[in-house]
């Protein structure tokens, strides 16, 4: 264990401190937070026996790193040995995350809160975060959902084809054995869904409520309406209604509440589903009427002219990937459904897809986001790993960026939450990952967004100050920030490059990070500013604490998107209490607003 002395400036007073930080790791395994080569060697000298992406998990054969042999490149922060299929094998130390076992018995807590997250059948691999939200939020409650299932398994189950879609540039996650594509969406390997699958990679402030309990919660009844407002306001479908006097959020509330949903789930789905442009409008808008051409893929069924005037469908519920395959397409597959159900008013169709969602996901055991796409503890067995709502498995942090967004402006991020959370049987397996193929059920349109560059990145869930692009917390995944900007920008409309000017589609985003957003009539490119971290890693930590310390002296510059980052109190200017809450940020004692 190395210590680092740093020095905090109070009201003039100069006062050392230590930080206690193991450099080398404490950890028993590795996780890879960026696409990193395995390596024979300590040098990149060396051959590489595989290449592997974010989520990616080996057990450490020793915690010391190891000097790096420089030959045709280097690792300058050195070398983490591991164990590769039997073999030792070397990562660079850069790219990865040393952690504790989560299967690792011995573990003992060290604080009350650590305690009672044991108690609570929380592995020690969730504790530290877990314990972060605790502490910034008392009134959160984290349950454990024992699976009971082994992780490894969950993830081969999770990967048939067609199983699981992501829109992705990120080639190390893409299943090549399979040539389907639907609307930007395909078909992902095993790293990829069990990256996905891990509960421990969104136990974050924003990402922690695709667990939230979507039934109903009495305390929050008197805003549910205002959230189900602040969700779909700035969508087409909402405003389409508005336009003719109809506020519908207070039928998402009325339906919440009917059929013990939460009204925020039913606004986060729509919003999902429909998207925030015209893409769906014959489903929301009750005024489709016309010719739809099935010959000679299902000739059967009749008629090919269908009247659906006065039918509506909010939640794109029966526009699954084998009926818009089968020649409907997404209008047909939709109002079919609605007419079926009898769904010929908007009060209808809110109100009636509650009872859907109820009847169908929430009441058969898939009470959360994560549970409706990966149904791990169903209420019927004979529906494990199968029965989902959506294959897209960026659709429950997706919606959780949305309900937290609203739950944040409208200050309730205080009310007594719950969380059910998933535990599996050995979380730190190594996956092997054997491709498979894909038969999609989702789609997104690739057509450039005509919404205004700042609300697209305020319906992602960030915020825009100038040419600045904020709210990312630290930590986040680049993959991530890419799938929430274009879920409402449009399937390629969005490019992310690091401070160095490469693109990148994995990894941590940090500040000095370049997005461009494309929309129907501009280009605009901002920087990325995570508050906190000077040193544009995506994380806060030492070297941050560092640099802030060190431009507080006139010893170091910050200079543009790193000097605002390290202004986390915001006052406009680098001073002490900027200093104490990079500090107490790395102790995890305080939570910094992005």
């Amino acid at each position: 264990m190395k210590k680092s002395c740093f020095l905090f400036i109070s009201f003039f007073v100069f006062v050392f401190f230590c930080l206690a930080l193991d450099v080398n790791a404490s950890g028993e395994y590795v996780i890879f937070m960026d696409t990193n080569n395995i390596r024979s060697g300590p040098g990149t000298n060396y051959s590489v026996l595989a290449t592997k992406n974010v989520g990616s998990t080996y057990y450490l054969k020793s915690s010391s790193i190891i000097q790096d042999e420089r030959g045709n490149g280097s690792c300058d922060a050195g070398w983490y040995q591991i164990d590769y299929n039997g073999q030792t094998a070397y990562v660079c130390s850069e790219y990865v995350s040393a952690v504790l076992s989560p299967d690792e018995e011995t573990t003992e807590p060290t604080t009350a809160c650590e305690a009672q997250m044991k108690e609570a059948g929380f592995p020690a691999s969730y504790w530290d975060s877990l314990c972060s939200l605790k502490e910034a939020h008392p009134n959160w409650t984290f349950n454990a959902v024992q699976t009971g299932l082994d992780f490894a398994t969950a993830v081969d189950r999770f990967t048939s084809c067609g199983d699981s879609l992501l829109q992705t540039n990120n080639s190390e996650w893409i299943d090549t054995s399979c040539s389907y594509t639907e609307g930007g969406f395909v078909s992902v390997n095993q790293e990829a869904v069990a990256y996905y699958l891990d509960p421990r990679n969104f136990l974050s402030e924003r990402y922690i409520f695709q667990f939230e309990d979507n039934r109903y919660n009495s305390a929050l009844e008197s805003h549910y309406a205002d959230i189900a407002r602040e969700i779909v306001d700035g969508a087409q479908f909402y405003k389409y209604h508005d336009s003719l006097g109809y506020d519908i959020s207070k039928d998402i509330a009325e339906g919440g509440k009917t059929y013990n949903v939460s009204p925020t789930h039913l606004a986060s789905r729509m919003y999902q589903e429909l998207g925030a442009t015209t893409r769906l409008k014959n489903l929301y808008q009750g005024t489709f009427a016309g010719e739809i051409s099935y010959a000679p893929v299902n000739p059967e069924r009749g008629d090919h002219y269908y009247d659906f005037r006065g039918y509506y469908n909010f939640y794109n519920i029966g526009v699954t990937g084998s009926c818009v395959n089968g020649g409907g397409g997404a209008t047909y597959c939709g109002l079919t459904l609605a007419k079926n159900y009898g769904w010929n008013s908007v009060n209808k169709a809110i109100v009636g897809g509650s009872q859907f969602v109820y009847s169908n996901y929430i009441a058969l055991g898939q009470y959360t986001s994560y549970l409706e796409r990966f149904n791990v503890v169903p209420t019927d067995t004979s529906k494990l790993y199968i029965h989902y709502y959506m294959a897209n498995m960026q659709a429950p942090s997706s919606e959780a960026s949305t309900a937290y967004s609203a739950y944040k402006e409208l200050g309730l991020l205080d009310s007594a939450f719950v969380f059910y959370i998933p535990v599996y049987n050995n979380m730190n397996a190594s996956i092997d990952n054997s491709p498979n193929g894909g038969t999609g059920d989702n789609g997104s349109s690739s057509s450039p967004s005509s919404s205004a560059i700042g609300t697209i990145v305020s319906s992602a869930g960030y915020k825009m100050s100038g040419n600045e692009i904020n709210g990312i917390s630290p930590n986040t995944n680049i993959s991530t920030v890419k799938a929430n900007l274009e879920a409402i920008a449009g399937s390629g409309n969005v490019t992310i490059k690091n401070a160095k000017g490469s693109t990148v589609t994995s990894g941590t985003i940090g500040t000095g990070y370049q997005i461009t957003i494309i929309n129907s009539s501009e280009t605009r490119t901002l920087t990325v500013v995570v508050y906190g971290d000077t040193s544009g890693d995506g994380v806060i930590n030492a070297l941050d604490l560092l640099q802030v310390q060190k431009s507080i002296l006139g010893t170091y510059t910050l200079n543009d998107a790193y000097k605002e980052a390290g202004d986390p109190s915001k006052d406009g200017k680098i001073n002490a209490l900027d200093l104490l809450q990079v500090q107490k940020s790395i102790l995890g004692t305080y939570t910094i607003s992005q």
